[in-house]
Formats: C-alpha cells, structure tokens, sequence
C-alpha cells in the first residue's frame, strides 16, 4: 500500500485531486462567490487564466524537438487515431442508449471526454515507470495537445446544439483561436527566448493550471447547482457512470495493446501506445468546456465523467505500469 502511495502521489494523484472535490461541495454549500459578476467574476478570471496556460504550454514546445520526433511515424499515427477517432467512436456507438431518457447530457460529458487529447506529464510519467519510450510519449503527448485544440471542438461541436440547444460556430470558433490557439502559436514564437525559463519554473506553472483548473471547475459547479441539474441522478446511476468510466478505459487499453502487437511494435514502443493513447487530459478537459460551454450552466455535468475518468485512469494506469517494470526486472 505504501508503494502505491508513493506510485500515486508520482502520477499527480495527490492533494488536487482532493481539492477538486472540496471545490465541488464549496459549490454546493456556498455557490454565490461563483455566480457573483461585478466588480469582477471568477469566471472572468478563469477565462484569462486559460489564455495564459496555453501561452505557457506552447512556450515549453521546442519546434526541434517535434520535428525529431516525426520519424517513429506509424506509432504515432496509432497514437492519434486511437486518441482522437477509436475513443469518440466507441462512446459514439452507446449514444442510442442515452437519448431520450434523461441522460443526454451525460453522454455528452462522456463524448467530450472521448474526443480530449491526451495527458502531457502523466502519460509521460507511466511510460517511464513501465520502462518505455519516453522520447516518443513526450512527443505523442504534446503533438496530441496540438491536435485537440481543433479536433475537439470539431467533434463535440457535432452534437453540442441537440444537447443545449445552442451553438454558435462563428462565435466558439473566434474564442477558440483568440483564447487557445492564439497564445499556444505565441507561446511557441516564444521558446528560443523563454523556453528554457518556462522549463525551469514548471513546477510553479503546475500550481498556476492547477489553480485555474479548480476555478473553473468551482464556477461551473455553482451554475450546475444553482440550476439544479444534479437533482434528477442517483448514487447508484453516478456509480455506473464510474463504472463505465473504467470499462472505457480498460476497453481501450487491450485494443491499443492488441492492435501494437498485429503491427509488431517493440515493447517500448507498445508500452508507450497503450499509456499515451488510453489517457485523457483534465487540464484540457476543463479549460477547453470554458470555450464550448462558454454561456451554459451544463459544464458542471459534462465535467463529471472526465473528472471520474481522470481519477480512476490514474489509479488503474499505476498499477500496470508498476507491473509492466516488475515484470521487465524479472527479465534482466
């Protein structure tokens, strides 16, 4: 237990998440900080916060290091498509199940999820545990980020105007280049000058996305509360939803696995596939519903599937990774 511990608090499963959860029931018991807009709101102060992550983000990305990545192009490529095409099309299939009894909105949490990038530092930080590519996890991990900023929205935009009725292309499009990919293209202009001193405090800009992250979540909470959305589900319905949350996961790790070995990938690079391609990032996850569910008081529920995701896929994602090095140990 001890061991795991130590594992956990290694993969970021430490006292954020713990916080994460106290931000939730300071929603419930005292929504009003949240819902306050003048002088000036925490939303409008998580909406800048955005913009700054992906300004800092982009200005961690070194071109070079990117370009050298591209020659391990077939694992990447299996990466990507099971990140951004395998996960959405999988959720995709259960949607008949969903619709029309009251539990649209969740599904439309569990396809915002789906369609997310994948973790940056975690990811990483599994593949180095379970002794794999980590080269290739870093690289897979950033170029994913990139990906999503236009892949994400360009799914969940699919569905987003039957689950709330409202979706301005126009509108969510212009935010999204304003506030995301704006700064990540500035951010990246940036890193011969500052890309060093970006790496060298990144530890503090983990508290600053950590911070960020927490408002929003806090916020979108106060609207979902205040509307009473959470009303309508039970424990038992929400402990599904966590079940399902780990049936994805495990779903897409054996196909991801499965898929390395058809193609013949070494161990380190199928270990970097099945830890890079099944997670999904809660950074990503709670900013980018800033920009899609920008007026909506649904983030609150859209949120809970990946927030469920996040925390389990840590635990499970651990506990294979120590095993897959255990198992390399025994080997040498």
């Amino acid at each position: 237990m001890k061991k795991l511990l130590e594992l956990l608090k290694k993969a970021g499963f430490d006292g954020f998440l713990l916080m994460i959860a106290a931000m939730i029931l300071m929603a419930y018991f005292l929504p009003k900080p949240g819902l306050v807009k003048e002088p000036v709101s925490l939303e409008e102060i998580a909406n800048a916060g955005v913009s700054l992550i992906f300004l800092f983000y982009g200005m961690r990305l070194s071109v070079e290091k990117l370009k050298a990545g591209l020659s391990n192009w077939k694992m990447h490529i299996v990466v990507q498509l099971t990140t951004f095409l395998f996960f959405p099309l999988i959720v995709l299939a259960f949607r008949p199940l969903f619709v029309n009894n009251g539990f649209e909105l969740l599904w439309l949490g569990v396809f915002f999820l789906a369609a997310l990038p994948s973790t940056v530092s975690s990811s990483v930080v599994m593949v180095s545990i379970a002794k794999g590519n980590i080269p290739a996890a870093i690289f897979n991990a950033s170029i994913s980020s990139l990906i999503g900023v236009v892949v994400t929205p360009l799914w969940v935009g699919l569905f987003i105007a039957s689950a709330t009725g409202d979706f301005d292309v126009t509108q969510i499009g212009l935010k999204l280049i304003l506030q995301v990919l704006l700064p990540v293209i500035i951010g990246i202009s940036l890193n011969p000058r500052f890309g060093a001193i970006a790496e060298k405090y990144k530890k503090q800009l983990k508290y600053f996305d950590q911070a960020v992250i927490l408002t929003i979540i806090y916020t979108s909470f106060c609207k979902s509360f205040s509307e009473h959305l959470f009303e309508g589900f039970t424990g038992l319905e929400l402990a599904g939803l966590a079940a399902g949350m780990m049936a994805l996961f495990f779903a897409v790790f054996f196909c991801v696995g499965l898929l390395s070995r058809l193609l013949g990938f070494s161990d380190e690079d199928r270990i970097t596939v099945l830890f890079c391609g099944s997670k999904k990032s809660l950074v990503h996850g709670t900013v980018m519903s800033k920009v899609l569910f920008q007026y909506s008081t649904i983030t609150g529920i859209v949120l809970l599937p990946l927030m469920l995701y996040h925390a389990l896929q840590l635990i499970a994602a651990s506990i294979i990774a120590q095993g897959m090095a255990r198992r390399k140990e025994v080997q040498f």
